[in-house]
């Protein structure tokens, strides 16, 4: 039987824990080849084999996503070993809080660099090959999916740069939707609520955040990568005339 994704490759940055896994597997038993992209090249390295051993086919590929360089040449390697590229997953992020007075800048450029240069590089770098793969089979469509978050749609007190970044990812989302969808490069953005991946604990040597989001996430049935994962299978899996631009997905108890 043939899955929806067969003859398509895909590429997910951010691949080695969370939303990044979560939607690699996914991917992959829909019927894509898949790039895995992120620094820790073990973790990719044992998600790689888990595919394969599951019938899959995947490629580990270490970068660091916010040097150019290295983002074009995760692309690129990429498209030399699968022959194409369908799919570009900007899943890759940082989160750091706190109040912007008196904070610490290496923290913004660091959330920056990653959230913001990161996806522009590797979208930079894709978008040749996406549009030839939407002139050709075995789909004539290609897609990309940025994951943004419920930061890019509503600001809090203390998320100031990530929300900056968030409401980034979310505007340049809308502006190469309407420039390239057209085209069947469908551009869409989801945004998650709260998911139990890693990224609250890139604040745990902050102890007032820390202890709000572990308050956070003790009241709460927060969401699961796999839930993510799924809605980035739905995007990506629409008949080639349907174009998804937005997807919002919140734990029940968060909306």
């Amino acid at each position: 039987m043939t899955s929806k994704l067969t003859g398509t490759v895909a590429l997910v940055t951010g691949a080695s824990s969370g939303i990044g896994t979560a939607t690699a597997r996914q991917l992959a038993e829909q019927g894509a080849s898949v790039a895995l992209v992120a620094r820790r090249k073990d973790r990719l390295d044992d998600l790689a084999a888990e595919i394969t051993a599951a019938g899959g086919t995947a490629l580990a590929v270490e970068a660091d996503i916010t040097d150019s360089a290295q983002a074009a040449a995760a692309v690129q390697q990429t498209v030399e070993h699968f022959g194409r590229l369908d799919i570009l997953v900007n899943n890759a992020g940082l989160m750091l809080l706190g109040p912007v007075v008196g904070a610490d800048p290496t923290e913004w450029e660091r959330m920056i660099a990653v959230n913001v240069q990161g996806l522009l590089h590797t979208t930079h770098a894709a978008l040749p090959h996406l549009l030839k793969a939407a002139e050709e089979g075995p789909r004539r469509v290609a897609d990309i999916v940025n994951i943004s978050s419920i930061a890019g749609r509503e600001a809090w007190n203390g998320y100031g740069v990530y929300n900056l970044t968030k409401f980034g990812v979310n505007g340049f989302t809308e502006s190469l939707r309407k420039e390239i969808t057209q085209r069947h490069v469908r551009v869409g953005v989801l945004e998650p609520g709260g998911v139990a991946t890693e990224l609250a604990s890139h604040n745990d040597h902050k102890p007032d955040i820390r202890e709000a989001t572990a308050t956070f996430y003790e009241q709460t049935e927060v969401l699961q990568p796999e839930d993510i994962a799924d809605g980035v299978a739905y995007m990506v899996t629409r008949p080639r005339h349907a174009s998804i631009g937005e997807l919002w997905i919140m734990p029940t108890d968060q909306a």
